[in-house]
């Protein structure tokens, strides 16, 4: 399932706690992927706290508590760790991460808590909601298989790679945009994982923002980017991508696209995804001036002349994400929509 719809039903049972009706959710998927990020996400547009608990790290005892003798009988002493109102208020996100990476003594341990939302005195609060994730058994990571009880506490989605909703992350998240343009290039690579290999860095959603990162930091150092590209994505990803980086000296005026100048669109196909993406970049930087409106129409004008009319598609498509509806009341939209009527409608 793509990212973009199992936010919807994080939230939607992030929500759901508070009629009763939350059932623990797991996801599943590889290495990389944006698991944890799609929950921590949840969590932050909420405002809430959320508790992550690693159970790869994990001993039976952190979960259960300690023992300890009250006059003739043995008490329990609960963890720090798990949610409690007077701390971390309440309502909030247990998230039980690398689950499948803990030991089955662990796992046992969990089970109560996940199902009764309980362990033995402990109660977790109504307000909070229990996600959890994992990696498949065939991805190469320490993983156990999870029993058919503990399984069958929750509700399981895989987790799929969408390069459209990466893209929207992405623009949200100012990742450069030169990365966006390769990777509208050269799709496959959001994630080349093979396990059969056991690679040590490969393209995944999660590396090519480390190497958005590599970009800020060695883009003045020839000598050093390219050997730090491939260490984050790996290097056949990481070498595509800085002979991509280096074609893009070839770019046309961008300048003179935004003021809407007559401007040739590129012949080479890599060179059309690098001034779509930095066009887009260019919408995000001019939204809240004044000459929005301007910007918006000269580069919806130039999106109408590409030789592809999908790759204008592709230019609104992402400019839509990055800044919103507000293109739909440039007049040039209008002018644009109908260019493009026989590709597709725009949604």
């Amino acid at each position: 399932m793509r990212p973009a719809h199992i936010y919807r039903i994080l939230n939607r049972e992030f929500e759901s706690a508070e009629y009763g009706h939350h059932t623990p959710v797991m996801l599943w998927g590889p290495p990389g992927v944006g698991k944890s990020q799609l929950v921590s996400q949840i969590a932050a547009n909420h405002g809430v706290n959320i508790i992550d608990i690693r159970l790869s790290q994990m001993e039976p005892s952190d979960l259960r508590g300690i023992p300890f003798r009250l006059g003739n009988s043995v008490e329990w002493a609960i963890p720090a760790l798990l949610p409690d109102t007077r701390r971390h208020g309440d309502k909030g996100i247990l998230f039980l991460d690398e689950i499948t990476s803990a030991p089955p003594t662990v796992s046992a341990a969990a089970y109560q808590l996940i199902l009764d939302r309980r362990l033995g005195e402990y109660k977790v609060p109504e307000g909070w909601v229990i996600f959890a994730a994992g990696n498949r058994h065939g991805d190469r990571g320490v993983t156990y298989v999870m029993p058919a009880p503990l399984a069958n506490r929750f509700s399981h989605y895989e987790f799929d790679v969408h390069l459209d909703d990466w893209v929207a992350w992405a623009w949200q998240n100012q990742i450069d945009e030169r990365i966006i343009a390769f990777l509208r290039f050269r799709p496959e690579l959001i994630f080349d994982f093979d396990p059969a290999h056991n690679p040590v860095s490969f393209p995944s959603p999660r590396s090519w923002e480390f190497a958005h990162r590599a970009l800020q930091k060695f883009y003045g150092n020839k000598d050093l980017l390219a050997g730090t590209l491939q260490s984050c994505v790996g290097l056949a990803a990481g070498i595509e991508l800085k002979a991509f980086i280096d074609n893009m000296d070839n770019l046309p005026d961008i300048d003179a696209i935004l003021s809407g100048e007559d401007v040739a669109v590129p012949e080479e196909i890599d060179l059309q995804y690098a001034v779509a993406s930095s066009l887009v970049g260019c919408a995000i930087r001019f939204k809240n001036e004044d000459s929005a409106d301007r910007t918006f129409g000269n580069i919806l004008n130039y999106a109408g002349k590409f030789p592809q009319k999908e790759m204008g598609v592709v230019l609104v498509a992402d400019m839509h994400r990055a800044v919103g509806e507000s293109i739909f009341s440039v007049p040039e939209f209008s002018d644009w929509s109908k260019h493009i009527a026989d590709v597709m409608l725009y949604a």
